[in-house]
């Protein structure tokens, strides 16, 4: 019950913008007394809402706690499938393991799986992930498009125009894309995005997204050996920033692109993505499975393959770490 009227509380706040909700507008919203709307906005307060109150025009909402939850980032979601279902908890091994298990069970398309708390987070290649309690956002999405098996890859570079653009629109900054899968900004990584799939012979059951934000983190958040290469919204805004409105922001953006690569393919996204490369054009190393290939970046075809010009000709890069090589 309480948790039902915290709810309508902050949709009544929600719609209201930054305008105050009179006391009366409240009880008649809640069924309660003034008596016991005031009685609720000090617990609000207590959970680390910022609330306003003045005389005669009633109660306006400042500002938001910096939490995450199931009810947080569900209130004022702009989606009708992204993010609908989400499964959260405050401290797991890894978002990714979860929602291996929940598409197994038959979690629908859309479905969201978000912690505080990655004490095993993954990355590519195995590579750990440093998820610090209460500073990022560490989140898995589960989306099960019709697509055959050679263009899941084209997923991930979907899901990194969708959140570059999300940080652009909900901060200002402008990121820049390192093929295939980090956001950077002032060359330092922002985002790492791992992606996962659920396939067999040539069906695609599912594509797991996992990006892992860096978003409130200081600079002493991070370990020594992540100190040079790594950074966090907070650090380049110098300010700290909502982690529910920014994952909303993401969902919507890329409910929004996703909608477009399934009406009219890769092309759209291709582009986008090519204005956000950073790889284009330069020299660069692409470390394989297979070898070591130095040469030009290209760009990258309609399947989202990595075209490096190499002295030996032009290679398609389809998974590797690169390297920008220093002029």
């Amino acid at each position: 019950m309480r948790s039902a009227i915290r709810k309508r509380l902050i949709e009544l706040f929600t719609a209201s913008s930054q305008n105050f909700v009179s006391s009366q507008q409240i009880c008649d919203e809640l069924g309660c007394s003034r008596t016991a709307v005031w009685k609720h906005m000090e617990d609000l307060r207590k959970e680390g809402y910022e609330v306003e109150a003045v005389r005669r025009k009633g109660y306006r909402l400042l500002r938001k706690p910096d939490k995450i939850s199931e009810d947080e980032i569900l209130f004022g979601l702009d989606t009708e499938s992204f993010g609908r279902h989400i499964y959260f908890q405050k401290e797991v091994a890894s978002t990714q393991l979860i929602a291996h298990d929940l598409v197994n069970e038959g979690a629908p398309h859309g479905t969201l799986v978000v912690s505080d708390h990655q004490t095993n987070g993954k990355g590519r290649l195995q590579r750990a992930w440093h998820s610090p309690n209460g500073t990022g956002i560490w989140m898995s999405l589960i989306l099960r498009p019709e697509i055959p098996l050679h263009k899941a890859p084209q997923m991930t570079l979907l899901a990194s125009v969708a959140i570059a653009e999300a940080i652009k629109d909900q901060t200002g900054l402008r990121p820049s894309i390192k093929w295939p899968n980090d956001i950077l900004l002032n060359g330092k990584k922002v985002v790492g995005i791992l992606t996962e799939l659920k396939a067999e012979a040539d069906q695609v059951h599912a594509v797991i997204i996992g990006p892992g934000i860096n978003v409130n983190q200081t600079a002493d958040d991070f370990p020594d050996e992540l100190k040079n290469v790594a950074t966090s919204l907070r650090m380049e805004l110098n300010d700290k920033v909502d982690r529910a409105a920014l994952i909303q922001q993401i969902m919507s953006t890329f409910e929004k692109r996703y909608a477009d690569y399934i009406k009219h393919g890769f092309a759209p996204i291709k582009q986008l993505w090519e204005s956000y490369a950073m790889t284009i054009g330069q020299h660069i190393v692409a470390r394989t499975v297979n070898g070591q290939y130095t040469g030009k970046a290209l760009g990258i075809n309609e399947e989202g393959v990595l075209l490096l010009e190499t002295e030996e000709g032009i290679q398609k890069i389809y998974s590797a770490d690169i390297e920008i090589k220093s002029t």
